[in-house]
Order: structure tokens, then C-alpha cells, then sequence
């Protein structure tokens, strides 16, 4: 009778102690002292405000002179028209290229294969104008589109809208930290006025964080057109940009 009444006892105390172990929060650890590491990322958005557009020209002829003048002369008529269209775009000539051209190759039976012919020369270059008048771009391009071909169009913000964001940026980025520190010493069972932060790294530049993608530019592509007196003029939508900032903070708590 004492053995069972011994055994109902510790059972007992087992069984409050259970209990009471199941009922401790999960915050009764020590916090004092520990560091922690917090990502957060800030995010702004704005229409884009300029346009990169890329014009060629290319020629092939069996007088390798003749192709280069057809080509030169081209390219003198297009930037004329550019540059009266857009007088404020900035424009830069590239690309030069001249290469051979041979036919292909006929295969001889038992004679191996026929040495290919030179037919001709292939002349080209390029014109990159770069402009903010983007209400004058279908314009622009329809009137350059007479003489030279486009190779691509590609949007983006401009130099002068992108620092302009930078506020914006670090202060959304800043916002997101100091949001996600609250919630961490909140779920820690901490007052945030404890928490100290040590370190803040902006665009995670240290071990923290994350390399940053290049915020990748709206592209358009068109196909070569042959030379026109008149083209109708192309619609365009520009679309925007997100810029990203990445900062990452190291708090303690006392």
C-alpha cells in the first residue's frame, strides 16, 4: 500500500511538471547581449524619362568603294534628320564595319570541296541617340526610318531622375529596417528601445548582403525596314523603372 501510494505521488509531481514546462514562454531565455543581423529592402518606382535608340545602315556591293560611299552618305543624310528632328538628343556614331562576302561553297564529287569566291563587300555602321524629348520620339524615328534602319530602343530613367530617387531609396529602405526590428524585439518579448544598432550596411556592400541585380531597361527590337520616302510614325510606351536599395543592420540588445 505504501509502494502504490509512493507511486501516485511522484506520478503526480511528474505530471505538474510537465505541465508547468509546457506553460513557460519561449522567451524565458536570455536575450541581453544577443546580436542580430536584419536585411530590409526599400523600393521606388517612376516612369522612365529617356530613350537609347540605335539607327544602322548597311550596304553590299561587289565595289567595296561603292558600298562605303552608299553607307557614308546614308549615314550623313540620317544624322542630319535626326538632329533637326531632336535637337537636344545626344548622338554618337559607332560600329564601323566592313567585311567580305563569299558565295557558298558547291561540293565536287572526288575533288573535294570548290574554293569560295569572293562576290562583294558588306558596309555598315551605327548611331546611338540618346534623348528625354520623348514625346518627340515616334517623330524621330519615323522621319530617321526614311534612311537608316532601327536596331533597338531601350528605356530607362535618366541619370538626373535616378539621384533624384536616391532620397526616396534610403528612406524606404530605412523605414523597412526600422519596421522589422520592431517586430523582432516585439516577437523576442523585448522593448525595441533596447535594441542598439551597430552596424547599418546600405546596399549590403559587407558579407550580408546580397549582390544587387542592374535594374534591367525595357528593350524593343524592330526589324530592318528598306529605305523609304515616307513611314509612318511608331507608337511607343516608355514603362518605368523600380530601383532597389538593400540595407542590412546589425542590432544588440542590452
Amino acid at each position: 500500500m505504501k509502494a502504490i501510494r509512493t507511486l501516485l505521488v511522484t506520478g503526480f509531481l511528474l505530471t505538474h511538471a510537465v505541465s508547468v514546462l509546457a506553460q513557460a514562454p519561449a522567451s524565458s531565455f536570455q536575450t541581453t547581449g544577443a546580436q542580430i543581423v536584419v536585411p530590409a529592402f526599400g523600393e521606388v518606382r517612376q516612369a522612365n524619362d529617356q530613350a537609347r535608340l540605335t539607327l544602322m545602315v548597311e550596304e553590299q556591293d561587289k565595289d567595296k568603294a561603292a558600298a562605303a560611299s552608299r553607307v557614308n552618305s546614308k549615314m550623313k543624310q540620317g544624322t542630319e534628320i535626326v538632329r533637326r528632328a531632336d535637337p537636344g538628343a545626344s548622338l554618337q556614331t559607332r560600329g564601323y564595319f566592313t567585311y567580305a562576302v563569299y558565295d557558298e561553297p558547291v561540293p565536287q564529287p572526288r575533288a573535294g570541296t570548290q574554293k569560295r569566291q569572293l562576290i562583294g563587300w558588306r558596309v555598315g555602321q551605327y548611331l546611338e541617340v540618346t534623348t528625354t524629348n520623348l514625346d518627340a520620339l515616334p517623330k524621330t524615328v519615323a522621319a530617321a526610318q526614311g534612311v537608316l534602319a532601327v536596331q533597338g530602343l531601350h528605356f530607362s530613367l535618366s541619370p538626373q531622375a535616378t539621384r533624384k530617387l536616391d532620397e526616396q531609396r534610403i528612406a524606404a529602405a530605412w523605414q523597412d529596417l526600422s519596421d522589422r526590428i520592431h517586430a523582432i524585439a516585439r516577437a523576442m518579448g523585448r522593448n525595441p528601445a533596447d535594441a542598439v544598432v551597430e552596424l547599418v550596411d546600405f546596399e549590403g556592400t559587407g558579407a550580408y548582403g546580397r549582390s544587387q541585380d542592374a535594374a534591367a531597361p525595357m528593350a524593343m527590337r524592330a526589324n530592318m525596314a528598306k529605305e523609304a520616302d515616307m513611314v509612318e510614325e511608331p507608337s511607343f510606351e516608355p514603362g518605368e523603372t523600380t530601383l532597389q536599395m538593400r540595407v542590412v543592420g546589425k542590432l544588440r540588445f542590452r
